[in-house]
């Protein structure tokens, strides 16, 4: 895979497809993570003398301009971080974004709109997709491909794109990849991996394949209440997806056969009532061992006794991948069960990778420093399809 450094890039205009989708509260973004991490290889082009053009898709718009979806924010954002004005397409290959290419200079740089405002972006239909790659192709001489959170769909300007133009990986997606090839070719035993997130389903690829490839898996999280389920526990009012039991219970045997330890909660947080995240209020939750969860309760985090547990296995581990929040995070009273998982990382000698999502956004949310940790992935679903051992249709169209 060619890095930025083999292109010739000087009074180039290069186009960098970014993963800019950050949480937004209105036009307020609420988290800048992939942003700042994007932004040095954008600078790193800048300072080459490239025109650089970013683009990037926002949520889930469908097929057409919708302004909850506008990367406008993300604009000045980008700005603020480069120091250095961004230039703004209200569109992605029309009239605007064209002007905006062309008034370019050496070391100058614009964010189109929103790709996923275009239907060609994420059709399944592929000469829809590849006209839609081509149109984008007319605004590039160069191709950079640095949204790794992206580079697991299938997309216009992530799959067809890179086929079209001379192309390289930015220095993001070449970090996301070393430090993968990290968890599944050179793995510093033990190995941990720490699973949360709300639906079991989510994670059952990644489960089977680290299945044979880890040495301890600690659940928390609502996928959790599957796992207490499966165990023939009361899960009460939990998030619970009846319908994995049997998956569930193959692993649970599968784990035992092979000598994997997987470890459950002991303890949990409940309450009838789901939290209210807009106020914060004080929710009172009681604690429950996790083989008696009331029948009209719902778990919400760990307890303490899950939090010790945890700590204590990840405090030998050799390497530590962690995906998912040990509860709802986001309000005060459920937040103690995530915050002992990330201070367990943080706490342990191990190679620690924090695999984006919702994990990534509460490590910056409660206050670490994520400088402390071995890397906090852009790409929550990229990164687990690539533990799931799937090939990646961004990583292998810049491979071409």
């Amino acid at each position: 895979m060619k890095t930025i450094e083999d292109l010739d890039v000087a009074g180039k205009r290069v186009f960098v497809r970014a993963d800019l989708n950050v949480p937004l509260d209105g036009t307020t973004i609420t988290d800048d993570g992939r942003i700042r991490a994007v932004a040095p290889t954008i600078a790193k082009l800048v300072a080459r003398g490239a025109r650089v053009v970013v683009a990037s898709h926002l949520g889930r718009p469908k097929g057409a301009p919708d302004p909850t979806f506008s990367l406008a924010p993300a604009a000045v954002r980008l700005g603020e971080i480069l120091g250095k004005n961004v230039a703004f397409a209200t569109d992605t290959v029309g009239e605007s974004a064209e002007s905006t290419v062309a008034a370019l200079g050496d070391g100058e740089v614009a964010l189109l709109e929103n790709l996923r405002f275009n239907a060609g972006e994420t059709s399944k239909d592929d000469a829809e997709r590849k006209a839609f790659a081509e149109q984008l192709a007319a605004l590039a001489d160069l191709y950079v491909g640095d949204g790794f959170g992206a580079v697991h769909r299938k997309h216009a300007s992530v799959y067809d794109l890179p086929g079209l133009l001379p192309h390289a990986a930015g220095d993001l997606i070449a970090t996301e990849v070393g430090v993968l090839k990290k968890l599944t070719e050179e793995v510093a035993r033990p190995y941990v991996v720490v699973l949360g997130g709300a639906k079991v389903s989510d994670k059952l690829g990644v489960i089977d394949n680290l299945l044979k490839k880890a040495d301890r898996i600690l659940i928390g999280g609502g996928m959790a209440y599957t796992f207490l389920k499966a165990k023939g526990h009361e899960v009460g009012i939990s998030l619970l997806q009846e319908d994995q039991i049997p998956v569930v219970l193959d692993y649970l045997k599968r784990a035992e056969a092979t000598g994997v330890e997987f470890v459950l909660p002991v303890d949990v947080l409940v309450s009838a009532e789901f939290p209210d995240l807009k106020t914060k209020a004080p929710a009172n939750p009681s604690l429950v061992a996790a083989d008696a969860i009331p029948a009209d309760q719902e778990g919400l985090d760990i307890g303490p006794k899950t939090r010790e547990l945890y700590a204590a296995k990840l405090a030998d581990a050799g390497t530590v991948f962690w995906n998912g929040p040990m509860g709802v995070f986001e309000h005060p009273d459920y937040a103690n069960g995530t915050k002992a998982v990330a201070q367990a990382l943080l706490d342990s000698d191990a190679f620690t990778v924090v695999g984006g999502g919702d994990s990534a956004a509460a490590v910056r949310i409660l206050g670490f420093d994520e400088n402390a940790f071995g890397h906090i992935s852009t790409g929550g679903g990229a990164s687990l399809e690539y533990l799931e051992g799937k090939t990646l249709p961004g990583l292998a169209a810049l491979e071409g």
